[in-house]
């Protein structure tokens, strides 16, 4: 198999593992929105292939969920790709640039960052449209619902990104799927990362104890 064939197989499959966490791991958080894992295998695969395959993975997964699963069409297609690319673009981009441990993480809190506050503006502009909400309503609930929707999906998203990265490259290389040059981090257990990971799952969960009125 050569190289090319290679990474094609690898993309279609990070296409359907990212469908598949989108329909068995979609969970509600806030009020009418709901959590799904596919951002992290879309943002895996822009940290292996670089930022257009995240687009692509992105386009392609959000494509399907609108004409299988999602209800809100092509607009509500369009917020998929708008998220995930917010997220896993921008992340891929950086670690392209600085492809060391320090640029992932790096990569991982700004994509986090620019996801929050694009989907901040895109929920402005956007929601009244495909939800039927007035503008008016959508202002009172960006603060207090899409603000930390958004904070807890992206926080997840990056924490566990961090934890996964290195055995699923490391399940892909022994495969014969990617290239062992393809993959730079260390194979030592980075305990700092670790904690950090932890820690960021740990303040997500107590955010979504406290937005569903649990304490």
């Amino acid at each position: 198999m050569n190289n090319k064939t290679k990474k094609l197989t690898t993309i279609g499959m990070l296409c359907a593992l990212a469908y598949l966490a989108a329909v068995v791991g979609r969970v509600p958080l806030v009020l009418f929105l709901k959590y799904d894992p596919k951002d992290i295998i879309i943002v895996i695969s822009g940290l292996i292939f670089g930022p257009l395959t995240s687009f692509l993975v992105a386009f392609l997964v959000s494509l399907v969920e609108m004409v299988t699963i999602s209800e809100n069409g092509i607009i509500g297609c369009f917020m998929n790709i708008i998220s995930s690319c917010s997220f896993a673009c921008t992340a891929a981009f950086i670690y392209s640039k600085r492809h060391q441990l320090s640029g992932a993480i790096g990569g991982l809190f700004c994509g986090w960052s620019c996801q929050v506050v694009v989907m901040i503006l895109w929920n402005y502009l956007i929601t009244p449209f495909y939800m039927g909400y007035p503008r008016e309503a959508v202002i009172e609930l960006l603060i207090p619902a899409f603000l930390p929707f958004n904070l807890i999906k992206g926080g997840l998203n990056a924490a566990i990104t961090m934890l996964v990265y290195k055995p699923v490259v490391t399940v892909l290389r022994r495969s014969h799927l990617i290239e062992s040059t393809q993959v730079t981090a260390k194979r030592r257990l980075n305990v700092g990362v670790i904690l950090a990971a932890l820690l960021i799952i740990i303040t997500c969960t107590l955010l979504i104890l406290s937005v569903k009125g649990v304490f």
